[in-house]
């Protein structure tokens, strides 16, 4: 059995000043520091070692990955990026559609504005994620991603009725054991509130 760390970057600019930041990005805060050197003594601490630590291709997550993994090189995955919003990219949280009773994500409402559909998302962070599970000495991973790609990815392999139990907070951290293509979801750790 393999284990998948799937953590959210720290807090960033962006966060603080309540924009959309898919594709774009923006850089951590201190606060987004300190969250990111809060979970390395959290690994540290519990004594979890990474055989391999990834993260998406955004400096927001190459740098809170860099901060937990201090010890390992850190490599870049586009697969893993955040969700690309298209024209609402730095535009502000309040932009967002809502999202109908009944219905669990934005579905296809960004690409008329350039940006990715629900589905693609969770495509490319399932392929992606199998793809890093499947390699040769990889047993346990750490793989810095956003808050919205993580959520798509999670709806894949666990109940809405379970997922909303789940803070998306900065440094969130999704745990699966992972076996033979499949992801078995084990518990989520939010240190930061």
């Amino acid at each position: 059995m393999k284990t998948l760390y799937l953590m959210r970057h720290g807090q960033t600019l962006f966060n603080l000043r309540g924009k959309i930041q898919g594709a774009c990005d923006s850089p951590l805060t201190d606060e987004g520091i300190k969250q990111a050197e809060i979970v390395r003594d959290y690994f540290i601490d519990h004594e979890i070692n990474f055989d391999f630590a990834y993260s998406s291709t955004q400096e927001r997550a190459v740098d809170t990955a860099e901060i937990v993994c201090s010890y390992k090189n850190v490599a870049h995955l586009k697969g893993i990026k955040e969700w690309n919003f298209g024209l609402f990219e730095g535009e502000s949280e309040q932009l967002n559609p809502k999202i109908k009773e009944g219905e669990t994500s934005y579905g296809d409402f960004f690409v008329d504005y350039g940006g990715e559909s629900s589905e693609q998302v969770q495509k490319r962070m399932n392929s992606t994620l199998i793809e890093v599970m499947e390699n040769e000495n990889h047993n346990t991973i750490l793989c810095v991603s956003h808050g919205g790609a993580m959520y798509r990815f999670i709806q894949k392999w666990v109940s809405q009725e379970r997922i909303k139990n789940i803070k998306f907070t900065n440094c969130c951290i999704l745990k699966f054991d992972y076996s033979e293509g499949e992801f078995e979801f084990k518990e989520a750790i939010s240190l930061i509130d």
